[in-house]
């Protein structure tokens, strides 16, 4: 079996893909920065990458824990990396609300391990 991203086929004896990013956007320095680093190391050993970022971490153990900067802000943020460095970007939803918001702005939509069993997340 094998899914495209774009132009990047995944799986089925196709090359090893890189999947990279921060764990969750903090900052637009720091998100490009990053971009540009997973960008150039998929180029040098040429092979095809994926952008991964959350918009938001909701799995912290501590409610005081940073969770993200808004999801209007990261989701921005996200689309901007996606056109700057021409690469599929990928990021995780947590409520079914959040998949056509996010399907519109990135390549690949993830659920979270911990939500996988939440039937109406995946058929959204």
């Amino acid at each position: 079996m094998s899914v495209r991203i774009k132009h990047i086929t995944v799986g089925d004896g196709a090359p090893l893909v890189l999947i990279a990013g921060p764990c969750v956007v903090e900052s637009r320095e720091m998100v490009f920065t990053t971009a540009e680093t997973v960008h150039k190391a998929a180029e040098k050993r040429r092979m095809p990458v994926v952008f991964k970022a959350s918009y938001k971490k909701a799995n912290r153990t501590s409610s005081g824990s940073f969770t993200g900067i808004g999801m209007d802000e990261a989701l921005a943020m996200l689309a901007d990396v996606r056109k700057q460095f021409g690469m599929p970007v990928l990021t995780d939803i947590h409520l079914p609300d959040e998949a056509s918001i996010t399907a519109g702005v990135v390549d690949v939509l993830q659920i979270p391990a911990f939500l996988c069993r939440q039937t109406e997340l995946l058929i959204a």
